[in-house]
């Protein structure tokens, strides 16, 4: 109220405005040491269970077998709730977790934590929330279920948070298109022994303010060949590829297109998605009218190893994700 009614009179002497700025910029710094005040005693709570966090998140990934992982996992997902129920817990970036994705959307309207817990050498499952941000410091969270086994059609589904096609996540692209926002998510997903998934994934916000996942990837730009029908539109992308391969996927920031390699067979067998290999050409989505369309060939030569164009995303064996967090907003007086 104040510093509302702060107003100059510049026909008032000069030592006048001098101690009205002075008295403006002292209540200004006020509210702003009260803010981090406030901020660090919210902090200092979530802190503390971070310690236990991080414990159970490294046996999560390191422990001796199935049951031992999946009670760190439950232990795990009991406290990260606990410590996000704190107020203005949306700021606090958990930088100590290095085996949980933490991902913050170019506009800090959201952030989504996934991880995963290994069953066997053939079942993996993927685990996530999306806590949104609130102008009151309070919690908002989307639980993420991994549902990806009971979906028959995997990128023909519009799904919701109660049916998640579950993966890791290491980056979000945010796009608009009639005044929507839309965030495309990259992520991996370890899926077999034998293979490994890398996915785009396009997350939206409907009337209601609940998370839809699914977008359109559009193939019309593609050459027909010998009559063959054209590509039919869908609603996620994926790659699987060799265990041992590796294949990159990753939005390029210069070119504003996701680019991806090609894969190949190994031994001539295309049915077989274990055996597929990159082979030096790209591929890539570009942003139009609110779709991703497909781009057959990103590049008129091919590249051998070492001379790939885009960055190595975060892999599966080392998930060291450093996001940026938001600036807190200052508490109003």
């Amino acid at each position: 109220m104040l510093v509302r009614n702060c107003t100059f009179d510049f026909n008032m002497p000069m030592l006048k405005i001098r101690t009205t700025i002075f008295l403006s910029a002292a209540i200004l710094f006020g509210f702003a040491v009260q803010a981090q005040t406030s901020l660090r005693s919210d902090w200092n709570e979530i802190s503390k269970k971070e310690d236990s966090l991080k414990g159970f998140s490294r046996t999560i990934v390191n422990g001796r077998d199935a049951a031992e992982r999946f009670r760190a996992d439950s232990n795990f997902t009991r406290i990260l709730v606990r410590a996000l129920k704190e107020n203005n817990s949306f700021y606090y970036p958990f930088d100590s977790l290095q085996t949980i994705s933490r991902l913050y959307a170019p506009d800090s309207s959201f952030r989504i934590f996934t991880w995963q817990v290994v069953r066997d050498e053939n079942m993996n499952r993927r685990h996530g929330a999306i806590q949104m941000r609130t102008s009151d410091g309070s919690l908002k969270l989307f639980a993420l279920l991994d549902k990806t086994f009971q979906i028959q059609n995997i990128n023909d589904t519009v799904t919701g948070p109660q049916a998640w096609v579950g993966a890791i996540y290491y980056r979000i692209v945010q796009k608009e298109f009639n005044g929507k926002k839309y965030y495309t998510l990259l992520g991996y997903d370890e899926h077999s022994i034998r293979s490994t998934k890398k996915r785009i994934e396009v997350l939206s916000f409907d009337a209601n303010k609940q998370p839809v996942f699914g977008g359109i990837f559009s193939f019309e730009e593609d050459t027909v060949r010998n009559n063959s029908p054209r590509k039919k539109s869908q609603s996620r992308f994926e790659i699987e590829f060799k265990k041992d391969a590796s294949a990159r996927m990753q939005y390029d920031d210069d070119l504003g297109i996701i680019i991806y390699e090609h894969l190949i067979p190994e031994n001539n067998e295309p049915e077989k998605k274990y055996t597929y290999i990159p082979d030096g050409d790209y591929e890539g989505f570009e942003w139009k009218n609110g779709k991703w369309v497909h781009i057959e060939k990103v590049f008129h030569f091919k590249l051998k190893d070492g001379e790939a164009p885009v960055a190595n995303p975060v892999t599966e064996d080392k998930l060291n994700i450093k996001p940026t967090e938001p600036v807190p907003k200052k508490k109003k007086g």
